[in-house]
């Protein structure tokens, strides 16, 4: 969350603006950012200006005076950012962009309930919508700054698109992100039944801090080994991330490094720029000091605890697997004898799995069965290394989306019992 402290504004700009871009979040014509600095300067993307070659120079700066610095027009949009400053103090950067998941609810006129996943839930909170007005208008700067003003951080613009506040752009981004993810995979979970909400109660008991055991100390020179370990997860994270199977505020790789020690990557971090640096060490109880230690760190310990075979675990919630779990469908693994061979028969948990059933889920994650799905919370895939652990999670979330397309299409078949009999002899899996 620091790392852009010192970094300019034009140049935040700049990078989150291709991050939105390069994700497939606006078009070369769409989306605009703007941050607030600290003497009351608000920097924001140009107007008419390719989103896809942004450079630090095209960014506009607007005094507080009012006064416009810069070679273009500041977005069309400035007036609704302006108005958004005006009425919440609190917020220092504001993201408007186009993604097509937001678009579709948008032009549904219907909000994503984030409730469905804890991630979103936590992340973006409740979400406004405004009302249609003229781009580029005042009516449209008031309708999208009075929904900020209800305390929403985030909101929908009624055939437009989407709107993020936060303190930094970081936080901005984050929610952008994870509200495109929960729009994903409500989109996909309306195709395989009723999306379902997490009640207030259990989202309030996840939420509760587990890690309470847990004390700082300050680790030795690091060994070789750790130092490669740590190489291999700030990768696999960035590399996760790339596939989509993290989002920049959700995601958590694991690697076991002795009986009672492990590296796990770190609370608040973005996932796309995790470096070696970065990851905690834990040992026993103890965790690397100055580092923010991962709300399931006591989970982790816990795994590793009960299954020394398993050295790697990852814990992610990619939104076509998730789309199973929002919508409580039966996902069947027997898709291809790639996804039965990696997947198992990938037992699912009820949401309360990690709280209240732990010792029963501790007792399955195992080399026989390496993946579990925790309805509306996470996918748990683990492995004797990290890049078995990533494998195994790409394919779950490559047959999960395979099942999805094969739904308009007449349903999946699985493959029959003999299949499956057949796979297990040749590769001499697990009985």
């Amino acid at each position: 969350m620091t790392k852009n402290k010192f970094i300019h504004p034009s140049d935040q700009i700049v990078a989150f603006m291709k991050r939105i871009y390069d994700y497939g979040m606006t078009t070369t014509s769409g989306g605009n950012l703007s941050i607030m600095d600290s003497d009351g300067n608000m920097w924001i993307s140009p107007s008419g200006v390719d989103k896809g070659t942004l450079r630090r120079e095209d960014i506009m700066c607007v005094k507080p005076d009012g006064a416009i610095v810069g070679p273009h027009r500041p977005s069309v949009e400035y007036p609704f950012h302006r108005a958004v400053y005006k009425l919440r103090p609190d917020v220092k950067a504001v993201l408007h962009a186009h993604p097509p998941a937001l678009v579709s609810f948008s032009v549904a006129g219907v909000t994503p309930d984030t409730s469905a996943t804890s991630t979103s839930a936590g992340v973006c909170g409740s979400v406004g919508f405004a009302g249609y007005d003229v781009p580029g208008s005042d009516g449209l700067g008031e309708l999208v700054s009075a929904e900020f003003a209800k305390g929403h951080n985030t909101t929908l613009l009624r055939n437009h698109g989407a709107c993020v506040v936060g303190k930094t752009m970081d936080e901005a981004f984050r929610r952008i992100e994870t509200l495109d993810f929960c729009a994903r995979m409500l989109a996909h979970a309306v195709t395989l039944g009723k999306p379902q909400s997490i009640p207030a109660d259990q989202l309030a008991d996840l939420f509760t801090d587990r890690n309470k055991e847990f004390s700082e100390f300050t680790p030795e020179c690091p060994s070789s080994d750790e130092l490669e370990q740590r190489r291999k997860m700030a990768q696999m994270a960035r590399r996760s991330y790339d596939q989509f199977l993290f989002t920049s505020a959700d995601g958590t790789i694991a690697v076991r490094l002795g009986p009672d020690s492990f590296l796990v990557t770190p609370a608040g971090a973005d996932r796309a720029t995790l470096e070696p640096a970065d990851m905690v060490l834990v040992k026993g109880t103890r965790y690397e000091a100055g580092k923010a230690l991962t709300p399931t760190a006591w989970f982790i310990k816990a795994l590793f605890d009960a299954q020394p075979e398993l050295n790697a675990m990852i814990i992610a919630n990619p939104p076509c697997l998730a789309a199973y779990g929002i919508a409580n469908a039966k996902f069947d693994p027997r898709v291809i004898p790639e996804s039965y061979i990696m997947l198992r028969e990938m037992p699912e948990f009820p949401f309360t799995a990690t709280t209240q059933d732990t010792a029963n889920l501790l007792k399955t994650l195992s080399p026989r069965y390496p993946i579990v799905r925790i309805r509306q919370q996470a996918v748990i895939s683990t492995g004797k290394s990290v890049l078995e652990a990533f494998d195994r999670l790409e394919v779950a979330e490559y047959s999960a989306k395979a099942t999805l397309m094969a739904g308009p299409l007449g349903g999946m078949t699985p493959m029959n019992e003999q299949e499956v009999a057949d796979v297990v002899k040749a590769f001499k899996l697990l009985p």
